[in-house]
């Protein structure tokens, strides 16, 4: 299995599909979003997916009412404006890594397998993880770690790094581990491991700044009583998406005008974020950390 898709029935729930529909999803990965949004739409319906990951582009289905665009999604207003031209009905947002990415050790996504240290989700991307581990300096390891991954001790990881490529490039999975093992605090090893590998994933694809680019350029993407759905898995993506989703903007301050009427493109649909039920994450446990939040786009 590629990938399961994560709370499946709410996605399609929050996006309100009509059979005559345009829709994105922005993740396609293993197309089991896709899918589930193309058995609901009719002849006259089109979905359009985004995936930059080139095993995903095997995926893809050959439908007359599909159209898969092999790119990140931060460009995804430029592409629908080339391939549709005009807004659309729907955008769906799967912001979490595939299980094909996680369980394929050479992309180095994952801390059990060994493999090259890569974690691009893009192999054209010129800088991998390894790249960034071995060129760092200190604070800009430092930063990393304690931004993207939220560890209190970000500086002596980042110091165990250094110390450890002067002596040998780091180029796999299982030379990092070796790095920052000495300081990985009893019981918790695992849980550390998981966020300092996050936080490298995080910066060699830009992932933060991606999220933002996209959700900047969902109002214009979006026709009046469009719906916005966007599940992300740690609390830099949720924080991102509840702050756009409440006032269009990265702060989530929400503006008003001279009368008062709040200056925001959505109404918000969920006002706390959707989660998977027992039974889900009994079946699936990467879905434990997954938080859904819809909005939908005000009359323009």
């Amino acid at each position: 299995m590629y990938h399961v898709p994560v709370m499946l029935n709410e996605c399609m729930e929050g996006l309100n599909i009509r059979p005559d529909g345009v829709y994105i999803d922005v993740t396609f990965g293993g197309g089991g979003h896709s899918r589930a949004i193309l058995d609901r739409l009719g002849p006259d319906g089109h979905l359009y997916a985004f995936d930059q990951d080139a095993d995903a582009a095997a995926n893809a289905f050959d439908d007359p009412r599909f159209t898969f665009i092999p790119h990140n999604f931060r460009f995804m207003k430029n592409f629908i404006q080339l391939y549709c031209g005009k807004r659309v009905d729907g955008i769906l947002a799967d912001l979490g890594v595939s299980s094909h990415q996680f369980d394929t050790p050479e992309k180095g996504f994952s801390t059990r397998f060994d493999g090259a240290l890569d974690m691009r989700m893009n192999k054209n991307d010129a800088t991998s993880a390894a790249d960034m581990v071995n060129t760092y300096d200190e604070a800009s390891l430092t930063r990393v770690l304690s931004e993207y991954g939220e560890l209190k001790n970000a500086r002596v990881f980042a110091r165990d790094i250094i110390s450890e490529r002067e002596n040998k490039q780091i180029t796999t999975t299982f030379e990092f581990k070796s790095a920052v093992a000495a300081h990985l605090p009893k019981g918790t090893e695992n849980k550390t491991l998981a966020q300092i590998f996050q936080a490298l994933r995080i910066e060699v694809n830009k992932e933060i700044e991606s999220l933002e680019a996209f959700l900047q350029q969902c109002p214009d993407v979006l026709s009046g009583g469009g719906r916005l759905v966007v599940m992300s898995y740690h609390s830099l993506e949720d924080r991102l998406v509840k702050n756009y989703m409440k006032s269009g903007k990265a702060d989530g301050i929400v503006e008003q005008d001279f009368f008062g009427n709040k200056l925001t493109p959505y109404t918000m649909i969920t006002h706390k974020p959707i989660v998977p039920d027992e039974e889900e994450t009994a079946v699936n446990s990467r879905a434990r950390s997954a938080k859904l939040r819809v909005a939908e786009r005000r009359p323009i």
